[in-house]
């Protein structure tokens, strides 16, 4: 795992850049090269095998670093899919969506697909519509984005598509695999953001001293670090816990993960924001790559009340005496 660690973070670390937009082709490329670019897939569909611990130090680093390349969507969503369903996986990036109306016939498809993330960057979108796999073309693309700037993008489809079957449990597995990815990524932000704001309160002086020596900047800087602290824990977690059991099995704890990180999110963004003062409001300063991040994430793949509500009917179904060991884990 170490090694996984040092790999990721010198590919992420390598690869930040400010001032630049869009999609990072050169990243791409290296994330090809390495493995990382299809890391869970199996070694036999051109994948590299790896497990959901394994993604998740991936993952973080690529969160911390605002990585601008559709990571989660080609590893954890599009090649899985395509797999699952016996097609093969193309190489380059690829983006994926749940399309409960996309019209599939005779290997045509016809239909609008909202907010497909990298869109106008991916060679290919490949759509869960019921039970059908298919790999579509982007046609027309309408441009779009999150508040990260990262692209949400229309795409219009009217053309022949690549199509399969998938089990129908996979349309129960596509969002706690998004989930789990996307918590994930806002751990790595929130790590960004809290790695920011310390350094900062070090090399800020004011009244002839860091303002880091204040105990109030203090204070604030310890609360950022335990919520860094629970949504790596929480993620972390949920991985060790699909590696386990299966990631169907894991869905209690893909939830909370998702909850947690989302909470931890918005106060991560908010006290790095405050430590940094009005320099950290500005679009200049890259504090903004890590905040706009967390605040984006923390809303797609269902938000804090979308798994809360989960959390909440899973601990009802089994009323009062089922609570602590569901809880816990335990019979």
């Amino acid at each position: 795992m170490s090694d996984l660690q040092d790999m990721a973070a010198s590919v992420f670390a390598d690869a930040w850049d400010p001032s630049a937009a869009g999609f990072d082709a050169d990243l791409w490329t290296t994330l090809e090269e390495t493995g990382l670019a299809r890391l869970t897939l199996p070694e036999d569909a051109g994948g590299s095998g790896a497990s959901w611990a394994d993604a998740a130090v991936v993952l973080r680093a690529a969160g911390q670093y605002a990585a601008r390349v559709p990571l989660v969507e080609t590893d954890l969503l599009a090649a899985w899919l395509l797999h699952a369903a016996g097609l093969p996986v193309p190489t380059g990036p690829l983006s994926a969506v749940l399309a409960p109306t996309l019209e599939v016939d005779d290997g045509r498809a016809r239909g609008t697909l909202h907010r497909v993330p990298w869109g106008r960057s991916v060679g290919g979108v490949v759509a869960l519509a019921g039970e059908r796999v298919a790999l579509l073309e982007p046609g027309t693309v309408t441009e779009g984005a999150n508040v990260a700037e990262e692209p949400r993008d229309t795409v219009v489809v009217d053309g022949p598509v690549t199509v399969g079957r998938a089990p129908s449990e996979v349309a129960v597995e596509f969002p706690l695999r998004a989930a789990l990815g996307r918590s994930l990524l806002i751990a790595g932000a929130a790590r960004g953001a809290l790695a920011m704001a310390v350094r900062y309160a070090t090399e800020r002086v004011q009244f002839g001293r860091p303002i880091a020596k204040l105990q109030a900047i203090q204070q604030t800087l310890a609360l950022a670090g335990a919520e860094v602290a629970a949504a790596e824990a929480a993620t972390q977690a949920a991985a060790l816990e699909a590696d386990r059991q299966g990631i169907l099995a894991a869905g209690l704890a893909v939830a909370a993960a998702k909850s947690r990180a989302g909470e931890a999110a918005g106060e991560v963004a908010r006290i790095a924001h405050q430590v940094h003062g009005a320099i950290g409001f500005t679009r200049e300063h890259p504090l903004r790559l890590c905040t706009t991040r967390l605040w984006a994430w923390r809303d797609e793949d269902g938000d804090e009340t979308v798994w809360n509500d989960r959390l909440g009917a899973r601990a009802l179904e089994g009323g009062a005496e089922a609570l602590w060991p569901l809880l816990t884990g335990t019979p």
